[in-house]
This record gives C-alpha cells, sequence and structure tokens, in this order.
C-alpha cells in the first residue's frame, strides 16, 4: 500500500492508523533518509498507543520507551554498525517483553529484522509531500 503526505500532521495520521493494527511485538521498521517524516509517523502511533507520550527523535539515547498498553519503544539504529551494538541497545529485550518497536534506519538491522516486520518506506517527492509505502499491514 502507498500513501501520499502533504503534511506532518497527514503523516501523524497515518502512523495512528497503523498503530491500531499494532499488537504487543510488532515491529514497525522504518526506511528512509533524514527528514523524511520517519518520527512524524512514530508521533502518530503513540497518539494511539501512548497518548501523553512527547515523542522526539532518540538520535542521541539510541532508545525512547513511551509506555503505554503495549508499551511503544522508538529505537535509532543510525549508529548501530554490529550485533554488539544492537544488543546494547535492548532491541531484543524490548521483542521479548511484548513492546511494540518502531525502529528508524532498520536498513541497518535488516537481518535482524523479524520475517513479520511492518515495513514502511519514505519516499521525498517535494519539501512537503512524502510518498510513504507500508509493506506487511493495511491501514
Amino acid at each position: 500500500m502507498t500513501i501520499t503526505t502533504c503534511s506532518e500532521e497527514q503523516t501523524q495520521t497515518v502512523g495512528e492508523r497503523l498503530a491500531a493494527h499494532c499488537t504487543a511485538g510488532t515491529v514497525v521498521a522504518f526506511f528512509g533518509g533524514l527528514g523524511m517524516g520517519k518520527t512524524a509517523f512514530v508521533r502518530g502511533m503513540a497518539r494511539k498507543l501512548s497518548p501523553d507520550a512527547h515523542v522526539s527523535s532518540p538520535t542521541f539515547a539510541l532508545v525512547n520507551d513511551y509506555g503505554g498498553n503495549p508499551p511503544l519503544v522508538h529505537f535509532d539504529m543510525y549508529r548501530i554498525t554490529g550485533w554488539e551494538d544492537l544488543e546494547t541497545t535492548g532491541y531484543y529485550d524490548y521483542q521479548d517483553q511484548g513492546a511494540v518497536l518502531a525502529v528508524e534506519w532498520s536498513e541497518n538491522i535488516e537481518a535482524a529484522l523479524p520475517p513479520n516486520a511492518i515495513r514502511v518506506t519514505f519516499r521525498r517527492l517535494s519539501d512537503t509531500e512524502r510518498e510513504i509505502t507500508i509493506e506487511g499491514a493495511t491501514v
């Protein structure tokens, strides 16, 4: 499924709609460069899964746990270069605990993604427009 959004708010709405289909253990893997709307999409997911969360890019922390039921955990894998780095993020622990994982820069951990991961790919069409392709779920 491919959706075109024309604003951050529209991108958040798509994220919120996807989150309605997420259950404990769901991994949402994001692909796309800087400034594509990945964190905006996660803000939308949080509106559904953890409405009181303040969502920000986990660039410096690597992991943000927003709580909720199931909990929403937001990863930035930009700096992950190997299996040891990945393990230190708690990626596998959060999966085992039944969290919904929102994973930015999934291209860096592609081999560690579960086969049933929902893949969300962003492509810039213009300064405001994004083409968002979602594989593995319907919104």
